[in-house]
């Protein structure tokens, strides 16, 4: 049966027990006296320290005073968003409705759903934004889904669940247009040849603490697979087909609130990747000394750990090694742009090579291709927009021969 909330407005009594038989040994409880009946229910929550016991209470305690009940401040935010959406969206016109409904459905609720109302804050939102910037949708659906989340924690905060509003971030425009001038020539961001990338991946090893060789697998196989760390740090056992030597690229490890996740590859797209020649011994090499469960995690770091960027980074001193080597623009993501501009150079069609990126976009494949042949690709699309624009006569006019002004020559 589920516990009861507090009528809005009722002075709360409080108290903290200490249970040290249990698990969470503080038990913090809220009681009240109802106005009609007289009668005195409480609720109570158990926690595993007195702060976190206390902290309940406190917001028991601030809701009560501004008439919110604590059944609705501890609702995730999917299901509070949808029981205040008519109020969220009043005054808008219609033709704005269905941008914003679009960004709560597609982009806030599976990022952001499953946190409690007062759980979503500042850095989480940052984060949430971000992840929309990379996800390469444009600039006005981040907008519009910005905008939609700012008029939920706004109602939020009319209704008393929280102080301030903490989808009112600033800067993400910014971000935008650096992700934007990046995608622009990411060519321009790759490493030049297999020795550049080696004596990268040898060099990283050699900063890591106890020079871990795990970290130049790493490197290789995410520039040679065009992938992202976190899609390396994904790869299991059962994904590597040795008969083919492909790899079945299905899964990612990401950040999310609360620690590290496993889920599906951005834009949800499954797709195939090549495992070449070059870094066949390594991926045989380490099958060989990971567990037999077919869910074994072909890279893990030093102790075992899921693979960020981050710890990437940070292992490896990566920052320091690329100024070092004279790649001072180069990040962990390059690696991707790496891989898919050899693929290009390589001449591997352009439908393959969307495939092999998992692009939503044919255009987003294209600013891989050789500048030279990307020109001519436009000059082909120039002549063809030309041909399908408004049709001109061309020369002279044809005069009827019963025309008067051709009589009038004829005079002449």
């Amino acid at each position: 049966m589920p516990q009861q909330s507090p009528p809005v407005g009722v002075k709360l009594s409080t108290d903290i027990e200490y249970r040290p038989q249990y698990p969470s040994p503080y038990r913090a409880r809220v009681r009240w006296t109802v106005p009609a009946t007289k009668a005195r229910p409480s609720r109570s929550e158990m926690f595993t320290t007195e702060d976190a016991a206390q902290e309940w209470i406190d917001r028991m305690l601030r809701l009560a005073s501004r008439g919110v009940t604590p059944a609705t401040a501890t609702l995730p935010l999917s299901e509070y968003g949808d029981s205040v959406m008519d109020l969220a969206l009043r005054g808008l016109e219609a033709k704005t409705l269905d941008p914003y409904r679009a960004g709560w459905r597609l982009r806030i609720v599976p990022t952001l759903g499953h946190l409690p109302v007062h759980a979503v804050t500042n850095g989480v939102v940052d984060r949430a934004v971000y992840g929309w910037i990379s996800d390469e949708v444009g600039r006005s659906t981040v907008k519009n889904t910005l905008a939609m989340l700012v008029r939920v924690m706004e109602q939020a905060v009319r209704d008393g669940v929280i102080d301030t509003n903490p989808a009112k971030v600033s800067g993400w425009q910014r971000e935008y247009q650096q992700a934007e001038d990046e995608l622009d020539d990411p060519r321009a961001l790759a490493l030049p040849d297999w020795d550049a990338l080696d004596t990268l991946a040898d060099a990283l090893v050699l900063r890591s603490h106890g020079q871990f060789g795990g970290w130049g697998d790493v490197v290789r196989f995410a520039a040679c697979t065009a992938a992202r760390i976190g899609e390396v740090s994904g790869v299991r056992r059962k994904d590597i087909d040795q008969s083919t030597w492909s790899w079945d690229l299905c899964r990612q490890t990401t950040t999310a609130p609360g620690g590290l996740v496993d889920k599906g590859t951005k834009g949800k797209r499954r797709r195939t990747v090549p495992i070449i020649p070059e870094i066949r011994d390594l991926v045989a090499r380490r099958l060989a000394v990971i567990s037999s469960d077919p869910m074994a995690r072909l890279f893990t770091g030093p102790r075992d750990g899921r693979i960020t960027t981050a710890v990437l980074r940070d292992a490896t001193h990566w920052d320091e090694v690329v100024m070092e080597l004279g790649f001072e623009h180069l990040r962990r993501h390059d690696l991707r742009h790496t891989g898919l501009t050899w693929m290009a150079d390589a001449g591997v069609p352009l439908h393959v090579l969307r495939k092999i990126a998992g692009h939503g976009s044919l255009t987003t494949t294209q600013r891989y291709l050789h500048p030279d042949r990307r020109s001519i690709e436009l000059a082909g699309e120039a002549l063809s927009a030309h041909l399908s624009g408004p049709r001109k006569a061309a020369g002279p006019a044809v005069v009827p021969q019963d025309s008067p002004s051709r009589h009038l020559r004829l005079v002449r």
